[in-house]
């Protein structure tokens, strides 16, 4: 059975590992970055909303400043959480992450689910994708 699933299931050296958790990182720096202040975030917001028109979707709502607080917090705590990452890439903070964009994940289907946002796929895939491959077995060398 073992063989089976590591034939479906790469295993990944410790080397790689660490550089996937550290590419995960540099990816929400730089996606999650804009989310930080309450004027990038304005700026994201336009634009993401003007995105999500040209995927064929609604012009996304307006943030009031408690909305723009919670936006604010996320993007400061992914931030945090991704210089950690960057620095110290190590095997269980991949693993945390990787549970971490698996509830993002979720959230996102069931934001998808009731808005019928198509800009949410442009979130969804990577957040799945990065979660799955931070949860990949490693190999001890």
């Amino acid at each position: 059975m073992s063989t089976f699933l590591g034939a479906l299931m790469p295993s990944l050296s410790t080397a790689t590992f660490r550089h996937v958790v550290r590419a995960s990182a540099v990816y929400d720096i730089l996606l999650t970055g804009p989310f930080a202040t309450p004027w990038s975030f304005a700026w994201l917001h336009g634009a993401l909303s003007a995105m999500n028109q040209q995927l064929g979707g609604a012009p996304l709502p307006a943030f009031a400043a408690f909305h723009v607080l919670i936006a604010c917090l996320l993007g400061s705590v992914v931030l945090v959480w991704s210089a950690l990452r960057l620095s110290d890439p190590q095997q269980r903070f991949g693993r945390f992450d990787g549970a971490a964009r698996m509830l993002f994940f979720t959230w996102m289907t069931w934001a998808l689910l009731n808005t019928g946002a198509p800009l949410l796929w442009l979130f969804m895939v990577p957040e799945l994708a990065w979660g799955v491959a931070q949860w990949l077995p490693v190999r001890q060398t």
